[in-house]
């Protein structure tokens, strides 16, 4: 049998594909054949396309405005704000508030009350919008907005959402409410693309002014027998929000083909704050890992202190030695990641590099309070990174994702409260204690890292 493994396949995940085909040469051909290849179908590729075209007059108003566009950062910033743009294609934007919110229920009630405000239009787009009292709380808001006369549009994971958001569709469609799947599934239905290529991301938009990014989907924080979840979400106010638009806006054009461009959806931007900012999606509608690279850099770059909080972390070879070498450089490198996990293979995979970690002076706080699935990162109290990725093969190669990069100190010291309550509240990992563990629980952990880059 040959088997080719494409050119642009990371090496981690190349290995993992031979293994699975080597042991089960059948099924794994099939499997790779199905989902081995993380491409967007061409017809994806040419909406963004289009779309790109099509929002240029928008982009290019933007950038007219000198108060707002390239703000100056200092020196050892502008590195992370060339890649981000270059990667990502939004440029820096100052001119920002950014508020963490840190409780789920503050993070819904603050939604609500500014849906209860929008003047014209609110979009949003979650991986998961369950039909649950959460979730129905907010379409309550949607539904009280419509009566107002203000657009509503709402998309929501094809896969992540379902049942859920297709028994809520038809009280969307009812009240006037415009509402899509993304990333559409089905074996009769049109456009229909891959399981496995999913669309993660989490922002809300209302006129054009108020946005929100982070981990926090709508649906019930219990949603899970016997886990709480626990999120941190920002919400945002000023010229950084067009980003956001945007983002949403190309989604909604390649899943309905509607062009969101009037000014309307892109306003006049309004300075709210003094917070640089910049948004940098990602996917497999790009041709680069975005994030993987950016986040690897970040950390590279790093000179003083890092710390990561995240529930999901299955590194590749580049990112676990950028965390080793910065260790080796002399900064502090903290993981942040939750005692209890809510997916049992990756949770073994994740586990089985923390010996490797330890070992190079890498700091592991497990935090068991809740299940801690807030996704964010600080750079030497700089740079703040949150939003909707993990750090792992399927965020970095397979989701659409987005981050969005806070350049301000004040953002970052708010972050570091968390990150602070975090280590208080949770276990510090010692190499010795860790490595007590049982010899089947360790070989166990082996075996879900060799199927790691698959995961």
């Amino acid at each position: 049998m040959i088997v080719i493994v494409p050119f642009r396949r990371s090496p981690d995940a190349a290995k993992g594909w031979l293994l699975l085909i080597f042991f089960e040469p059948v099924a794994g051909l099939i499997l790779y054949l199905l989902i081995g290849r993380p491409t967007l179908p061409v017809w994806r590729l040419v909406r963004h396309a289009d779309f790109e075209a099509l929002a240029k007059p928008a982009y290019e108003r933007l950038a007219r405005d000198a108060n707002i566009f390239h703000p100056d950062v200092s020196p050892e910033l502008r590195h992370a704000v060339t890649l981000a743009e270059n990667l990502g294609d939004f440029p820096i934007l100052g001119g920002n508030s950014a508020e963490v919110l840190a409780e789920y229920q503050v993070t819904v009630d603050r939604l609500i009350a500014d849906i209860d405000m929008a003047c014209d239009h609110v979009h949003l787009l979650f991986y998961i919008i369950a039909d649950d009292a959460t979730a129905g709380r907010v379409v309550a808001a949607l539904e009280r907005a419509v009566e107002r006369g203000v657009a509503c549009r709402v998309l929501a994971d094809s896969l992540g959402s379902r049942p859920e958001f297709q028994r809520m569709l038809p009280r969307l469609l009812r009240a006037g409410i415009l509402a899509e799947e993304t990333m559409r599934v089905g074996f009769f239905r049109r456009h229909t693309g891959r399981i496995d290529l999913r669309n993660h991301r989490k922002i809300a938009v209302i006129d054009g002014d108020i946005g929100y990014i982070g981990s926090q989907n709508l649906i019930d924080s219990t949603f899970k027998r016997g886990l709480t979840y626990e999120e941190l979400n920002v919400r945002l106010c000023g010229p950084i929000v067009l980003e956001l638009q945007a983002v949403f806006a190309d989604d909604w054009y390649v899943e309905v083909d509607e062009f969101l461009g009037e000014a309307r959806y892109f306003p006049d931007a309004r300075i709210a704050g003094d917070v640089p900012a910049q948004a940098m999606p990602s996917g497999p509608g790009y041709p680069r890992e975005n994030n993987q690279r950016l986040v690897v850099s970040l950390i590279h770059a790093a000179t003083e202190r890092i710390v990561i909080t995240m529930p999901y972390l299955i590194p590749d070879g580049a990112l676990l030695q950028a965390l080793q070498t910065s260790v080796l450089r002399g900064v502090e490198v903290t993981l942040v990641v939750p005692l209890q996990m809510d997916q049992i293979l990756v949770c073994l995979g994740q586990r089985s590099y923390y010996d490797e970690l330890l070992s190079s002076g890498v700091r592991i706080c497990r935090y068991g309070k809740r299940f801690l699935h807030a996704k964010h990162i600080t750079i030497d109290d700089q740079i703040a990174w949150i939003g909707s990725s993990n750090l792992d093969i399927r965020s970095f190669s397979l989701n659409a994702e987005i981050v969005v990069l806070l350049y301000d100190r004040g953002a970052c010291k708010r972050l570091g409260e968390e990150q602070a309550r975090y280590l208080r509240d949770g276990e510090m990992l010692t190499l010795a204690g860790w490595r007590q563990r049982s010899p089947p629980l360790k070989v166990i952990e082996n075996l879900a890292r060799m199927l790691s880059p698959l995961l």
